[in-house]
């Protein structure tokens, strides 16, 4: 077959790993540009890459790309390709558009544009006759793209976000993107070669994607259609033997653990489990983190704790220094990976972390992080021999932002660049454990600061320098230990009397319940009717029993679906 070039969409910080996935698909002339990956591929290469891919967005066809500085100019060129080639005047279609331009400034007039130029087209070919634009389920999707005055025009072969894999019954408030979740697993480098778990999992989308990687059970089998299946030259036959073809699946070994401590949320992650075929190697269960034990065998870590507006201040803050005082007790000699959105929720799990990689959560800017958990110190585990690395030894192309105030109180940009008085030194501190509340004062307030904190400096080269460094040293010297601050109280001591509700398990449960219903929003049982009421009508509407999975085989699609596979009985 003919080959052309094709434009795979994705989220910022996963190019390189959709590039992976299209070269071992067998995508030629791959080349990464900013949330896109371009190739060249034939007919099949397109439908694999809808199909197959776990990371890509959309999947775009280029028709004609030109030079242009206004939408005129746009017009007369969408007006001069040949529509006929994939469409007809009874056909229905849709444009949409992405514009990076001083030149043009508003996307949708563009789309209005090439709108026109394809209604124009019709008329003057079929005497006033024209095809109807309509917003849902159209014949052709038409994406126009343009980056300063360079323009392309592209079929969305897609359709949908290729995020909508089609396994999910029900989700909760914040959940994560079915393409992000995936990259954040194929991040990690894990293919199955050990147990997971996600502590955190809301309504199971780390989970799935996990078992479907470790299966490699191509996401596509749960999707209902693609747009390129409504295109003229689509090929059926070609289709059928991608869709129904299973050789590349494998056995998986290990398990899949899921806990979280609401329980509404645990059902919906439940069923969305069974409804995706994979209960047999997934495991969902209520449990609250601050219960968390070392798991028996080899484990990994992959979760995506409360952050943002869904938990207070106090309390997110209480949830991330649990989660590194756990992760250190519980779960020595794995690996955990988080992804968060500030900087100092970090902080607070008190690890230096090995790697990062900077992710955008929707529009949340965030660091996805590999912690190794290791017993003892580090210079003692390096000693010993054991490659364990941390940020300064392994750095990424990072432009991940900490959320930290500058002296006028306004939030830093970028990397937070240090003021010239800063520029000389930098502090370093240990891991800070929160004082118990009968501590000594003056023994409270050591801990507090660190008992190993020093001041670390630069030499001062002139007279100028030295003065910035002595304003700053004051009468402590060079490498001198912070002293007390006397009989001073802490800013936040009168705020550990509030965590005192914290000292059950029920009483932590309650003050979480924000995690998934939200600031002053009701709670499931009141936006819901109860999942048990429920379960008849649910079971009448399955066309399948529990844990089956797609079927391989099936004739037409006269009303849209299809049906489900079973891999255990063999049945087509």
């Amino acid at each position: 077959m003919t080959e052309f070039k094709i434009i795979a969409k994705t989220f910022q910080g996963l190019e390189e790993v959709l590039a992976k996935e299209l070269i071992d698909l067998g995508a030629n002339n791959v080349e990464i540009g900013r949330r896109m990956v371009a190739f060249t591929g034939d007919k099949e290469m397109l439908y694999k890459a809808n199909f197959c891919t776990r990371t890509a967005v959309k999947v775009l066809k280029p028709i004609k790309e030109f030079k242009a500085t206004d939408a005129d100019e746009v017009y007369e060129e969408a007006k001069k390709i040949d529509w006929e080639r994939y469409m007809d005047v009874k056909s229905t279609f849709l444009v949409d558009s992405v514009i990076f331009s001083e030149n043009f400034r508003h996307s949708k007039f563009v789309a209005y544009r090439v709108k026109d130029a394809i209604a124009d087209y019709w008329r003057e070919k079929s005497g006033g006759d024209r095809p109807n634009v309509v917003i849902s389920n159209p014949d052709l999707r038409i994406h126009v793209h343009i980056a300063e005055n360079e323009v392309s025009i592209s079929l969305d072969s897609s359709g949908e976000s290729l995020h909508q894999r089609g396994y999910k019954t029900a989700t909760v408030q914040a959940p994560l993107n079915e393409v992000l979740a995936a990259g954040l697993i194929m991040l990690t480098g894990w293919h199955g070669e050990c147990d997971l778990i996600d502590p955190f999992c809301g309504s199971g989308t780390i989970l799935i994607e996990a078992a479907l990687i470790a299966q490699n059970v191509y996401p596509g089998v749960f999707r209902k259609e693609y747009a390129f299946e409504k295109w003229k030259d689509f090929d059926a036959d070609l289709f059928d033997r991608i869709y129904n073809d299973d050789s590349q699946e494998r056995e998986f070994d290990h398990k899949i653990y899921g806990y979280d401590i609401n329980r509404q949320v645990v059902q919906i992650a439940t069923n969305n489990v069974l409804n995706a075929g994979v209960k047999d190697i997934v495991s969902v269960e209520q449990r609250d983190f601050y219960e968390f034990e070392q798991p028996l065998d080899k484990a990994i870590i992959i979760t995506n704790p409360p952050y943002g507006d869904r938990i207070t201040t106090d309390d997110i803050f209480d949830l991330y220094e649990t989660i590194g005082k756990n992760l250190k007790r519980n779960f020595v000699g794995n690996d955990a990976w988080i992804i968060s959105h500030h900087e100092e929720l970090f902080d607070r799990i008190g690890f230096r972390p090995s790697t990062k990689y900077a992710l955008f959560n929707g529009s949340l800017e965030c660091e996805f992080r590999k912690y190794q958990i290791f017993d003892g110190k580090l210079r003692e585990r390096r000693e010993e021999g054991l490659d364990i690395k941390t940020d300064e030894d392994r750095r990424h192309n990072l432009k991940f932002k900490p959320h930290k105030k500058n002296e006028e109180g306004e939030w830093g940009t970028g990397r937070n660049m240090p003021t010239d008085d800063e520029k000389h030194y930098f502090k370093s501190k240990p891991f800070k454990e929160r004082p118990s509340k009968d501590m000594p004062y003056e023994e409270e307030t050591n801990r507090k600061w660190g008992k190993d904190s020093r001041w670390k400096f630069f030499e001062a080269e002139d007279e100028e320098e030295a003065e910035i460094i002595n304003r700053h040293l004051g009468k402590w010297g060079d490498r001198t230990i912070r002293p007390s601050r006397g009989e001073k109280k802490p800013e936040r001591r009168d705020s550990r009397d509030e965590r005192e509700r914290f000292t059950d398990r029920e009483s932590r449960q309650e003050a979480r319940k924000s995690f998934f219903t939200g600031k002053g929003s009701k709670d499931f049982g009141e936006q819901k009717a109860s999942f048990e009421g429920r379960r008849g009508e649910r079971d009448e509407k399955r066309p399948r029993q529990d844990g089956e999975r797609p079927a391989r085989k099936y004739e037409g699609r006269k009303d849209g679906n299809r049906p489900f596979r079973d891999k255990k009985d063999g049945k087509k």
